[in-house]
């Protein structure tokens, strides 16, 4: 008896072992991973809860994706439409909002479109395509690419192959691009904020109500995924949401900027 007790014991702690060894998938965007925010956080979040992360950096639209195949656990991006269109298909539960930051437009100094000092958006794509300026597009279906394409639809006009590039990247590489060509393109500010010193480019237009930033964090549905570690997640989305995690968010700075700042509500 006392030998099964044992064997029973030792099953159960190997079973322990493994569940705690096997990493918390989250899948986000190259965003909060350039900016270096995700590298900030999950270290605080691993020393308490013992839920070891492995990252997965990709554009919005490719998390979702990987969230929908039940590849990851948990996901972190920013647009909302496709959150809610991935919750209301049954894909995602517990949606929680996070934290925003906004887009802006850089270019080259010279600024051949003549964006400097616009505050808005709609008016700076108009500026780019009559004078058939140069824009790298990310062309991934990021949640920066949607933005930029749901911009384009208030233009009601699609770019010219002729001066419009999409790179198919990730931010850093897209800004990379359009500092190699002297070219437009819209980026979260906190990538900015990061690249901005190794490129030749200047932030030209912001503050449009329309390139508001939000992030939302999803647990993948257990229930369409029972394989996937919900409780894992879900420890995540209560822990990124918590005091301590708003004070950490709130206090990221580079050059005394903020990159990110909190939201405290839900959805």
């Amino acid at each position: 008896m006392k030998n099964i007790l044992w064997g029973t014991s030792l099953l159960l702690w190997l079973f322990t072992s493994l569940v705690q060894a096997t990493p918390l998938r989250l899948a986000t965007t190259t965003s909060t991973d350039n900016s270096g925010l995700i590298e900030e956080l999950l270290p605080h979040f691993e020393a308490k809860t013992g839920h070891a992360v492995h990252v997965i950096a990709v554009g919005t639209g490719q998390a979702l994706r990987l969230g929908q195949d039940g590849n990851v656990d948990v996901v972190l991006v920013h647009a909302p439409k496709a959150e809610l269109q991935f919750v209301r298909e049954g894909y995602g539960v517990n949606r929680r909002r996070v934290m925003y930051n906004d887009f802006v437009f850089i270019g080259p100094k010279d600024d051949p479109a003549g964006l400097r000092g616009l505050h808005d958006a709609v008016q700076a794509l108009r500026h780019i395509a009559e004078t058939q300026s140069l824009f790298i597009s990310r062309g991934d279906n990021s949640g920066t690419h949607k933005k930029e394409l749901s911009l384009w639809e208030k233009l009601s006009q699609k770019p010219d192959p002729a001066w419009y590039r999409e790179a198919g990247q990730g931010m850093g590489w897209t800004l990379q691009m359009a500092g190699e060509l002297e070219a437009y393109t819209l980026t979260d500010r906190g990538t900015w904020l990061v690249f901005r010193k190794r490129l030749p480019l200047e932030l030209l237009v912001a503050g449009d109500a329309r390139l508001h930033n939000p992030y939302g964090i999803i647990a993948v549905n257990p229930a369409r995924h029972p394989h996937v570690d919900y409780q894992g997640a879900m420890a995540l989305i209560s822990w990124i949401t918590s005091d301590e995690a708003t004070r950490l968010i709130q206090n990221f700075q580079l050059e005394e900027q903020p990159l990110f700042i909190p939201i405290d509500s839900t959805d």
